[in-house]
């Protein structure tokens, strides 16, 4: 049973607000306050209203005396799915006063309105498949994860020459050319059949999702320059080869995720054909090409609007009843293809650039074709009142994202294991669960590294100075001896901290066995097979295992314990299982009571845990060290 709070109102304490976090529409909630006695409290009112809306004003009822506070209460129940806005006023003796949000879920009384306390309402009716949040996401960059023989030149419709690396071991192209230009048309040549090759691999991980960067015809390496939406490039390899390692994948018990990039073409495309190497006219060649109003052209064909200004990427207009047609609508859609051919969902590229309306015609489209698709954005935020555009998005609401990138989550892990506090790591996480609706917190693609980031390990090793080296030397950059252990060390945390969040852990590739890397394209090296740090590939298989075999860790209720500075306190918990995770990121062991008689540390396996006292168990964490214990007792 919760305490009453030592602040009139705590949003996240359930005898202040029931039930926790976000709601359905349609579902009560009990609002209660606590205003200390002496204050001389004459009338509360709840005001509360949909985003963009005026606020309605309730009064809230006194119920009696809760120690030595007033309790007052109101019920409230929003009607429609939309983002809500709350606070209080509080009459007193000394006049008129705003109860709004403070820190951690408490509130604070001031003379002016300040932060109010945000409600997520969501459509009840709309549940995102479960099946995406209770396994080990593993992320690959195409080309650069294995190949299954030396690439040659490709052929066919569309298809330009490329730079291809014959050495595995190069170090990817990142100079600009003779035009000032970074071209990104140089390949080492994964394929889709290597991956087949991988997966005994991948399953010694216990991957449940595998989740593709962009795998169809482009110019560029990184395929985010979409040259033909229905052809796989042909250094990849087939559409055979596609259904093939889906239906390989299904036999383990995997499912395949594409990305899906529809905010924008390639220049060099079938759709634009700017270079015209696609038969048949695109946009930029005739303005009676069946794909001229897709795009946004101020002055033809040399002046449109391209993504962040980059003319190679040319944006297309999702509002556009042709383009929506060949990407969602049609029977032979973009999206329904893939779906159709064996994959299980969509990660949508710069989800925050979509429209709603497309967002959810997708989603529409995709259960149509596959009910328990899952449809995952890229948002770097909080994704639950991100603004973009000037317009608020509803993502959550029902009928759009299933799930989102938790940058939030790696911010957090490597603010806190770079000399942060525990307790913001903690409010992080407290205001997305907050925040997001439980089925999209427990679905959430927990990542630490992308392909947009630079590797977890020289983030986690490298110093201020070494951010401002030159790209020759970042090219050439790996972490001295004396810092690399450090280094591992602290990745190892952050991928604990990673596997016993709820949400999908999300490896990408190569973190789990020592690539280094600043950012693109340092950070998409190709995979060091025979060369893996087998030290921390051993770590990560176990922490995958444990995530595979634990209930608690897929499903489990999440709550912070009481944590300081350099060590931080959670417990998973389920009816039948208790597993408590500390982690301290300072240099010193810390002592610490655990409410259990006995415990057992799940990573090593074998250490155990009985001695205790009054407070209960004792503990002693070592430095930069994290334990996932199984606790057995209370006190």
């Amino acid at each position: 049973m919760k305490a009453i709070p030592n602040c009139m109102y705590h949003s996240r304490n359930q005898l202040c607000k029931t039930p926790y976090g976000a709601v359905a529409a349609g579902q009560m909630i009990v609002f209660s306050a606590y205003p200390e006695r002496e204050r001389g409290t004459e009338r509360i009112l709840l005001w509360i209203g949909r985003d963009g809306e005026e606020p309605d004003a309730i009064p809230m009822r006194w119920h009696g005396l809760a120690g030595s506070r007033d309790r007052y209460s109101v019920n409230y129940t929003p009607e429609t799915p939309g983002l809500y806005w709350y606070y209080f006023t509080l009459d007193t003796a000394d006049g008129p006063r705003y109860v709004v949000r403070g820190y951690g879920g408490c509130c604070e009384i001031d003379d002016t309105l300040r932060d109010r306390y945000q409600l997520t309402v969501y459509d009840g009716s709309y549940k995102s498949p479960a099946w995406f949040g209770e396994g080990v996401t593993y992320n690959i960059f195409p080309d650069r994860f294995c190949r299954d023989r030396a690439p040659v030149q490709p052929e066919g419709e569309g298809v330009a020459e490329r730079v291809l690396h014959q050495n595995w071991d190069d170090t990817p192209v990142y100079q600009p050319d003779s035009n000032g230009e970074i071209l990104n048309n140089d390949f080492f040549g994964g394929t889709l059949r290597g991956i087949l090759q991988k997966l005994d691999y991948l399953e010694s991980l216990y991957v449940r999702t595998i989740y593709l960067n962009p795998i169809f015809q482009a110019y560029s390496n990184h395929r985010y320059d979409t040259g033909d939406y229905k052809r796989i490039d042909p250094l990849l390899g087939c559409e055979k080869d596609f259904r093939e390692l889906c239906a390989q994948a299904a036999k383990r018990g995997m499912r395949i995720v594409l990305d899906g990039v529809f905010n924008h073409t390639g220049y060099d495309s079938r759709y634009f054909n700017a270079r015209g190497r696609y038969q048949g006219e695109g946009a930029y060649q005739s303005q009676q090409s069946p794909y001229y109003d897709w795009y946004d052209f101020q002055q033809w064909p040399d002046k449109y609007s391209s993504w962040w200004g980059i003319y190679t990427l040319p944006q297309t207009n999702e509002t556009n009843e042709s383009y929506l047609s060949y990407i969602i609508d049609d029977a032979d859609s973009v999206v329904r293809r893939w779906l159709r051919l064996g994959a299980s969902g969509w990660r949508l590229d710069v989800a925050d650039e979509l429209p709603d309306s497309f967002i959810a015609r997708l989603n529409a489209a995709a259960r149509r074709e596959k009910p328990d698709a899952v449809i995952i954005g890229e948002v770097w935020e909080d994704a639950s009142n991100k603004i973009a555009y000037s317009e608020r998005r509803r993502y959550f609401q029902g009928g759009e994202l299933d799930s989102v990138m938790n940058y939030p989550l790696r911010d957090a892990i490597l603010a806190y294991l770079g000399g942060g506090t525990a307790e913001h790591f903690a409010e992080t996480m407290e205001c997305i669960r907050e925040n997001y609706p439980h089925d999209v917190f427990y679905s959430l693609m927990n990542v630490i590294g992308t392909h947009d980031t630079p590797r977890a390990l020289t983030v986690l090793g490298i110093t201020q100075e070494e951010w401002k080296l030159s790209r020759e030397e970042r090219a050439a950059f790996t972490l001295p001896p004396e810092r690399i252990e450090s280094a591992r060390r602290r990745l190892k945390l952050a991928a604990v901290l990673q596997f016993t969040m709820p949400g999908s852990p999300t490896i990408y590739y190569g973190d789990e066995v020592g690539l280094q890397g600043f950012e693109d394209p340092f950070n998409r090296r190709t995979f060091p097979w025979e060369r893996e740090d087998r030290d921390l590939l051993a770590f990560y298989r176990r922490l995958c295992m444990l995530r595979a075999e634990s209930e608690t860790l897929a499903k489990g209720e999440l709550r912070f314990l009481r944590s300081n500075g350099s060590l931080l306190r959670y417990e998973r918990r389920t009816a039948h299982a208790r597993l408590v995770i500390m982690v301290n990121r300072g240099h010193q062991e810390v002592k610490a009571h655990v409410d259990a008689l006995y415990a057992v540390d799940m990573i090593d396996g074998f250490k155990e845990f009985t001695e205790t006292d009054s407070r209960g168990l004792r503990v002693t964490v070592p430095p930069e060290t994290a334990l996932i214990l199984r606790c057995g007792g209370t006190l």
